[in-house]
């Protein structure tokens, strides 16, 4: 007779237990990301995924009310993250819109499709009238004959469709912006659109200034729901910004620094995140190469040229080459014409790993346009338009240029 022990799995066992909690956790990962990552996530598209957080669907709103105060909206065609920025930054915004008369033209589109039902189709020229009627009966104006005005609808119905709120049946918007008044557009309506704009906890009509509309929900002034608050604020920031140093954290400095082990742990759990402590702060790295996120360095020359600045910068600092020395909080303020300097000197030393592009920019163009990359993530900000202030993020980055050896 074979005698069993009671209580301990055999190594096979175990390790094939083991296997299925790894791909559990995977999954969950890979759902945690794309929630974050993405408008929605398809049923037709993505059902692979969308079936997995059906799946789990429990655990991930939870996770996703109690850390961050988000809502998540699930119906048989779609699931959605209703993700609130605690601090809104330009980046945030449709790269594709160059005018705020984009984002109006935009808004005001989804306000016509209020009436209309999934799979209903209109006229580009009956949208454009009934926006341009709107917008004046609320002290606003449009001019169709404007071509500008024109680019802008234009613009905004691009980004309707790449959202798939709506598609087009028949004619591009291009070509009505280019001949408005001989060329027309049919555009049908999806399920999407009701479901593009956020929902507020509130009454619009009830909120008096900007930074309100931040909150997801109306927290009250109990002990509990004012460290709810905190707490959400603290993962929505983390969440949604690339870097979040102490120095720009809002909030009382040792909450952060108090929670600093548990939501490194958890983050690094649910997403897959790694993160390390520093002396400026707290920073957070994707070890997925196939991450769902935009991640720095990106694929633009620019990026290799901010890290290449930062570290120079770093080694002049720490040989006392600079006149400016790093402040208590790491940060160190430059001035264009130091930044130029250092440009000039790297491009003698790598210009000839630069693009064509960069290497015949003005060193003023060039300083500015590294810097402003490096300020849309996060390592610095212009200060005065006269100096540019890179945090203590920038100078963790050292890199070099090198000749890599292929293997016959």
């Amino acid at each position: 007779m074979v005698k069993i022990k009671v209580g301990k799995l055999s190594a096979r066992r175990y390790r094939m237990y083991r296997s299925d909690r790894n791909e559990i956790e995977e999954k969950k990962q890979i759902c945690m990301n794309a929630l974050l990552n993405r408008p929605w996530i398809d049923k037709k598209k993505n059902a692979e995924i969308y079936y997995w957080i059906k799946d789990q669907y429990f655990e991930i709103k939870d996770w996703f009310m109690h850390y961050g105060g988000y809502s998540i909206i699930m119906n048989r065609n779609f699931i959605k993250l209703d993700k609130v920025p605690a601090i809104a930054f330009p980046w945030m915004g449709f790269q594709e819109f160059r005018e705020p008369l984009d984002y109006a033209l935009f808004t005001y589109s989804l306000w016509y499709l209020e009436n209309k039902t999934e799979g209903e189709q209109f006229l580009l020229t009956q949208l454009v009238i009934e926006i341009r009627r709107y917008m004046v009966e609320q002290g606003m104006d449009v001019d169709w004959g404007n071509y500008y005005h024109r680019l802008s609808m234009a613009r905004a119905l691009k980004k309707l469709k790449s959202l798939n709120i709506v598609q087009a049946v028949d004619g591009e918007e291009a070509n009505w912006a280019l001949n408005y008044e001989h060329y027309d557009v049919l555009y049908e309506c999806t399920l999407y659109s009701r479901y593009i704009l956020r929902s507020f906890p509130a009454e619009l009509s009830s909120y008096t200034n900007m930074d309100e509309l931040k909150d997801t929900m109306n927290y009250g002034r109990d002990p509990e729901e004012i460290e709810m608050k905190k707490r959400h604020d603290l993962y929505r920031r983390f969440l949604l910004e690339p870097i979040l140093l102490n120095h720009q954290w809002h909030g009382d400095l040792s909450y952060l620094q108090h929670e600093a082990d548990f939501l490194i742990n958890n983050l690094k759990t649910m997403f897959g995140w790694e993160g390390s402590r520093y002396r400026e702060g707290i920073l957070l790295f994707e070890t997925n190469t196939t991450s769902e996120s935009e991640t720095f360095p990106t694929q633009f020359a620019l990026s290799d040229l901010g890290m290449l600045l930062c570290g120079e910068v770093r080694s002049m600092g720490i040989n006392s080459e600079l006149s400016m020395k790093a402040e208590l909080n790491g940060c160190l303020r430059l001035t264009k014409n130091e930044i130029e300097r250092v440009l000039i000197h790297l491009k003698a030393q790598f210009g000839e790993f630069w693009t064509n592009e960069h290497k015949k920019m003005k060193s003023a163009v060039l300083a500015e346009q590294i810097c402003n990359h490096l300020s849309e993530w996060g390592f610095g900000h212009w200060e005065d338009h006269m100096f540019f202030v890179l945090n203590g993020a920038g100078g963790r980055w050292e890199v070099q240029y090198g000749l890599i050896e292929q293997a016959d």
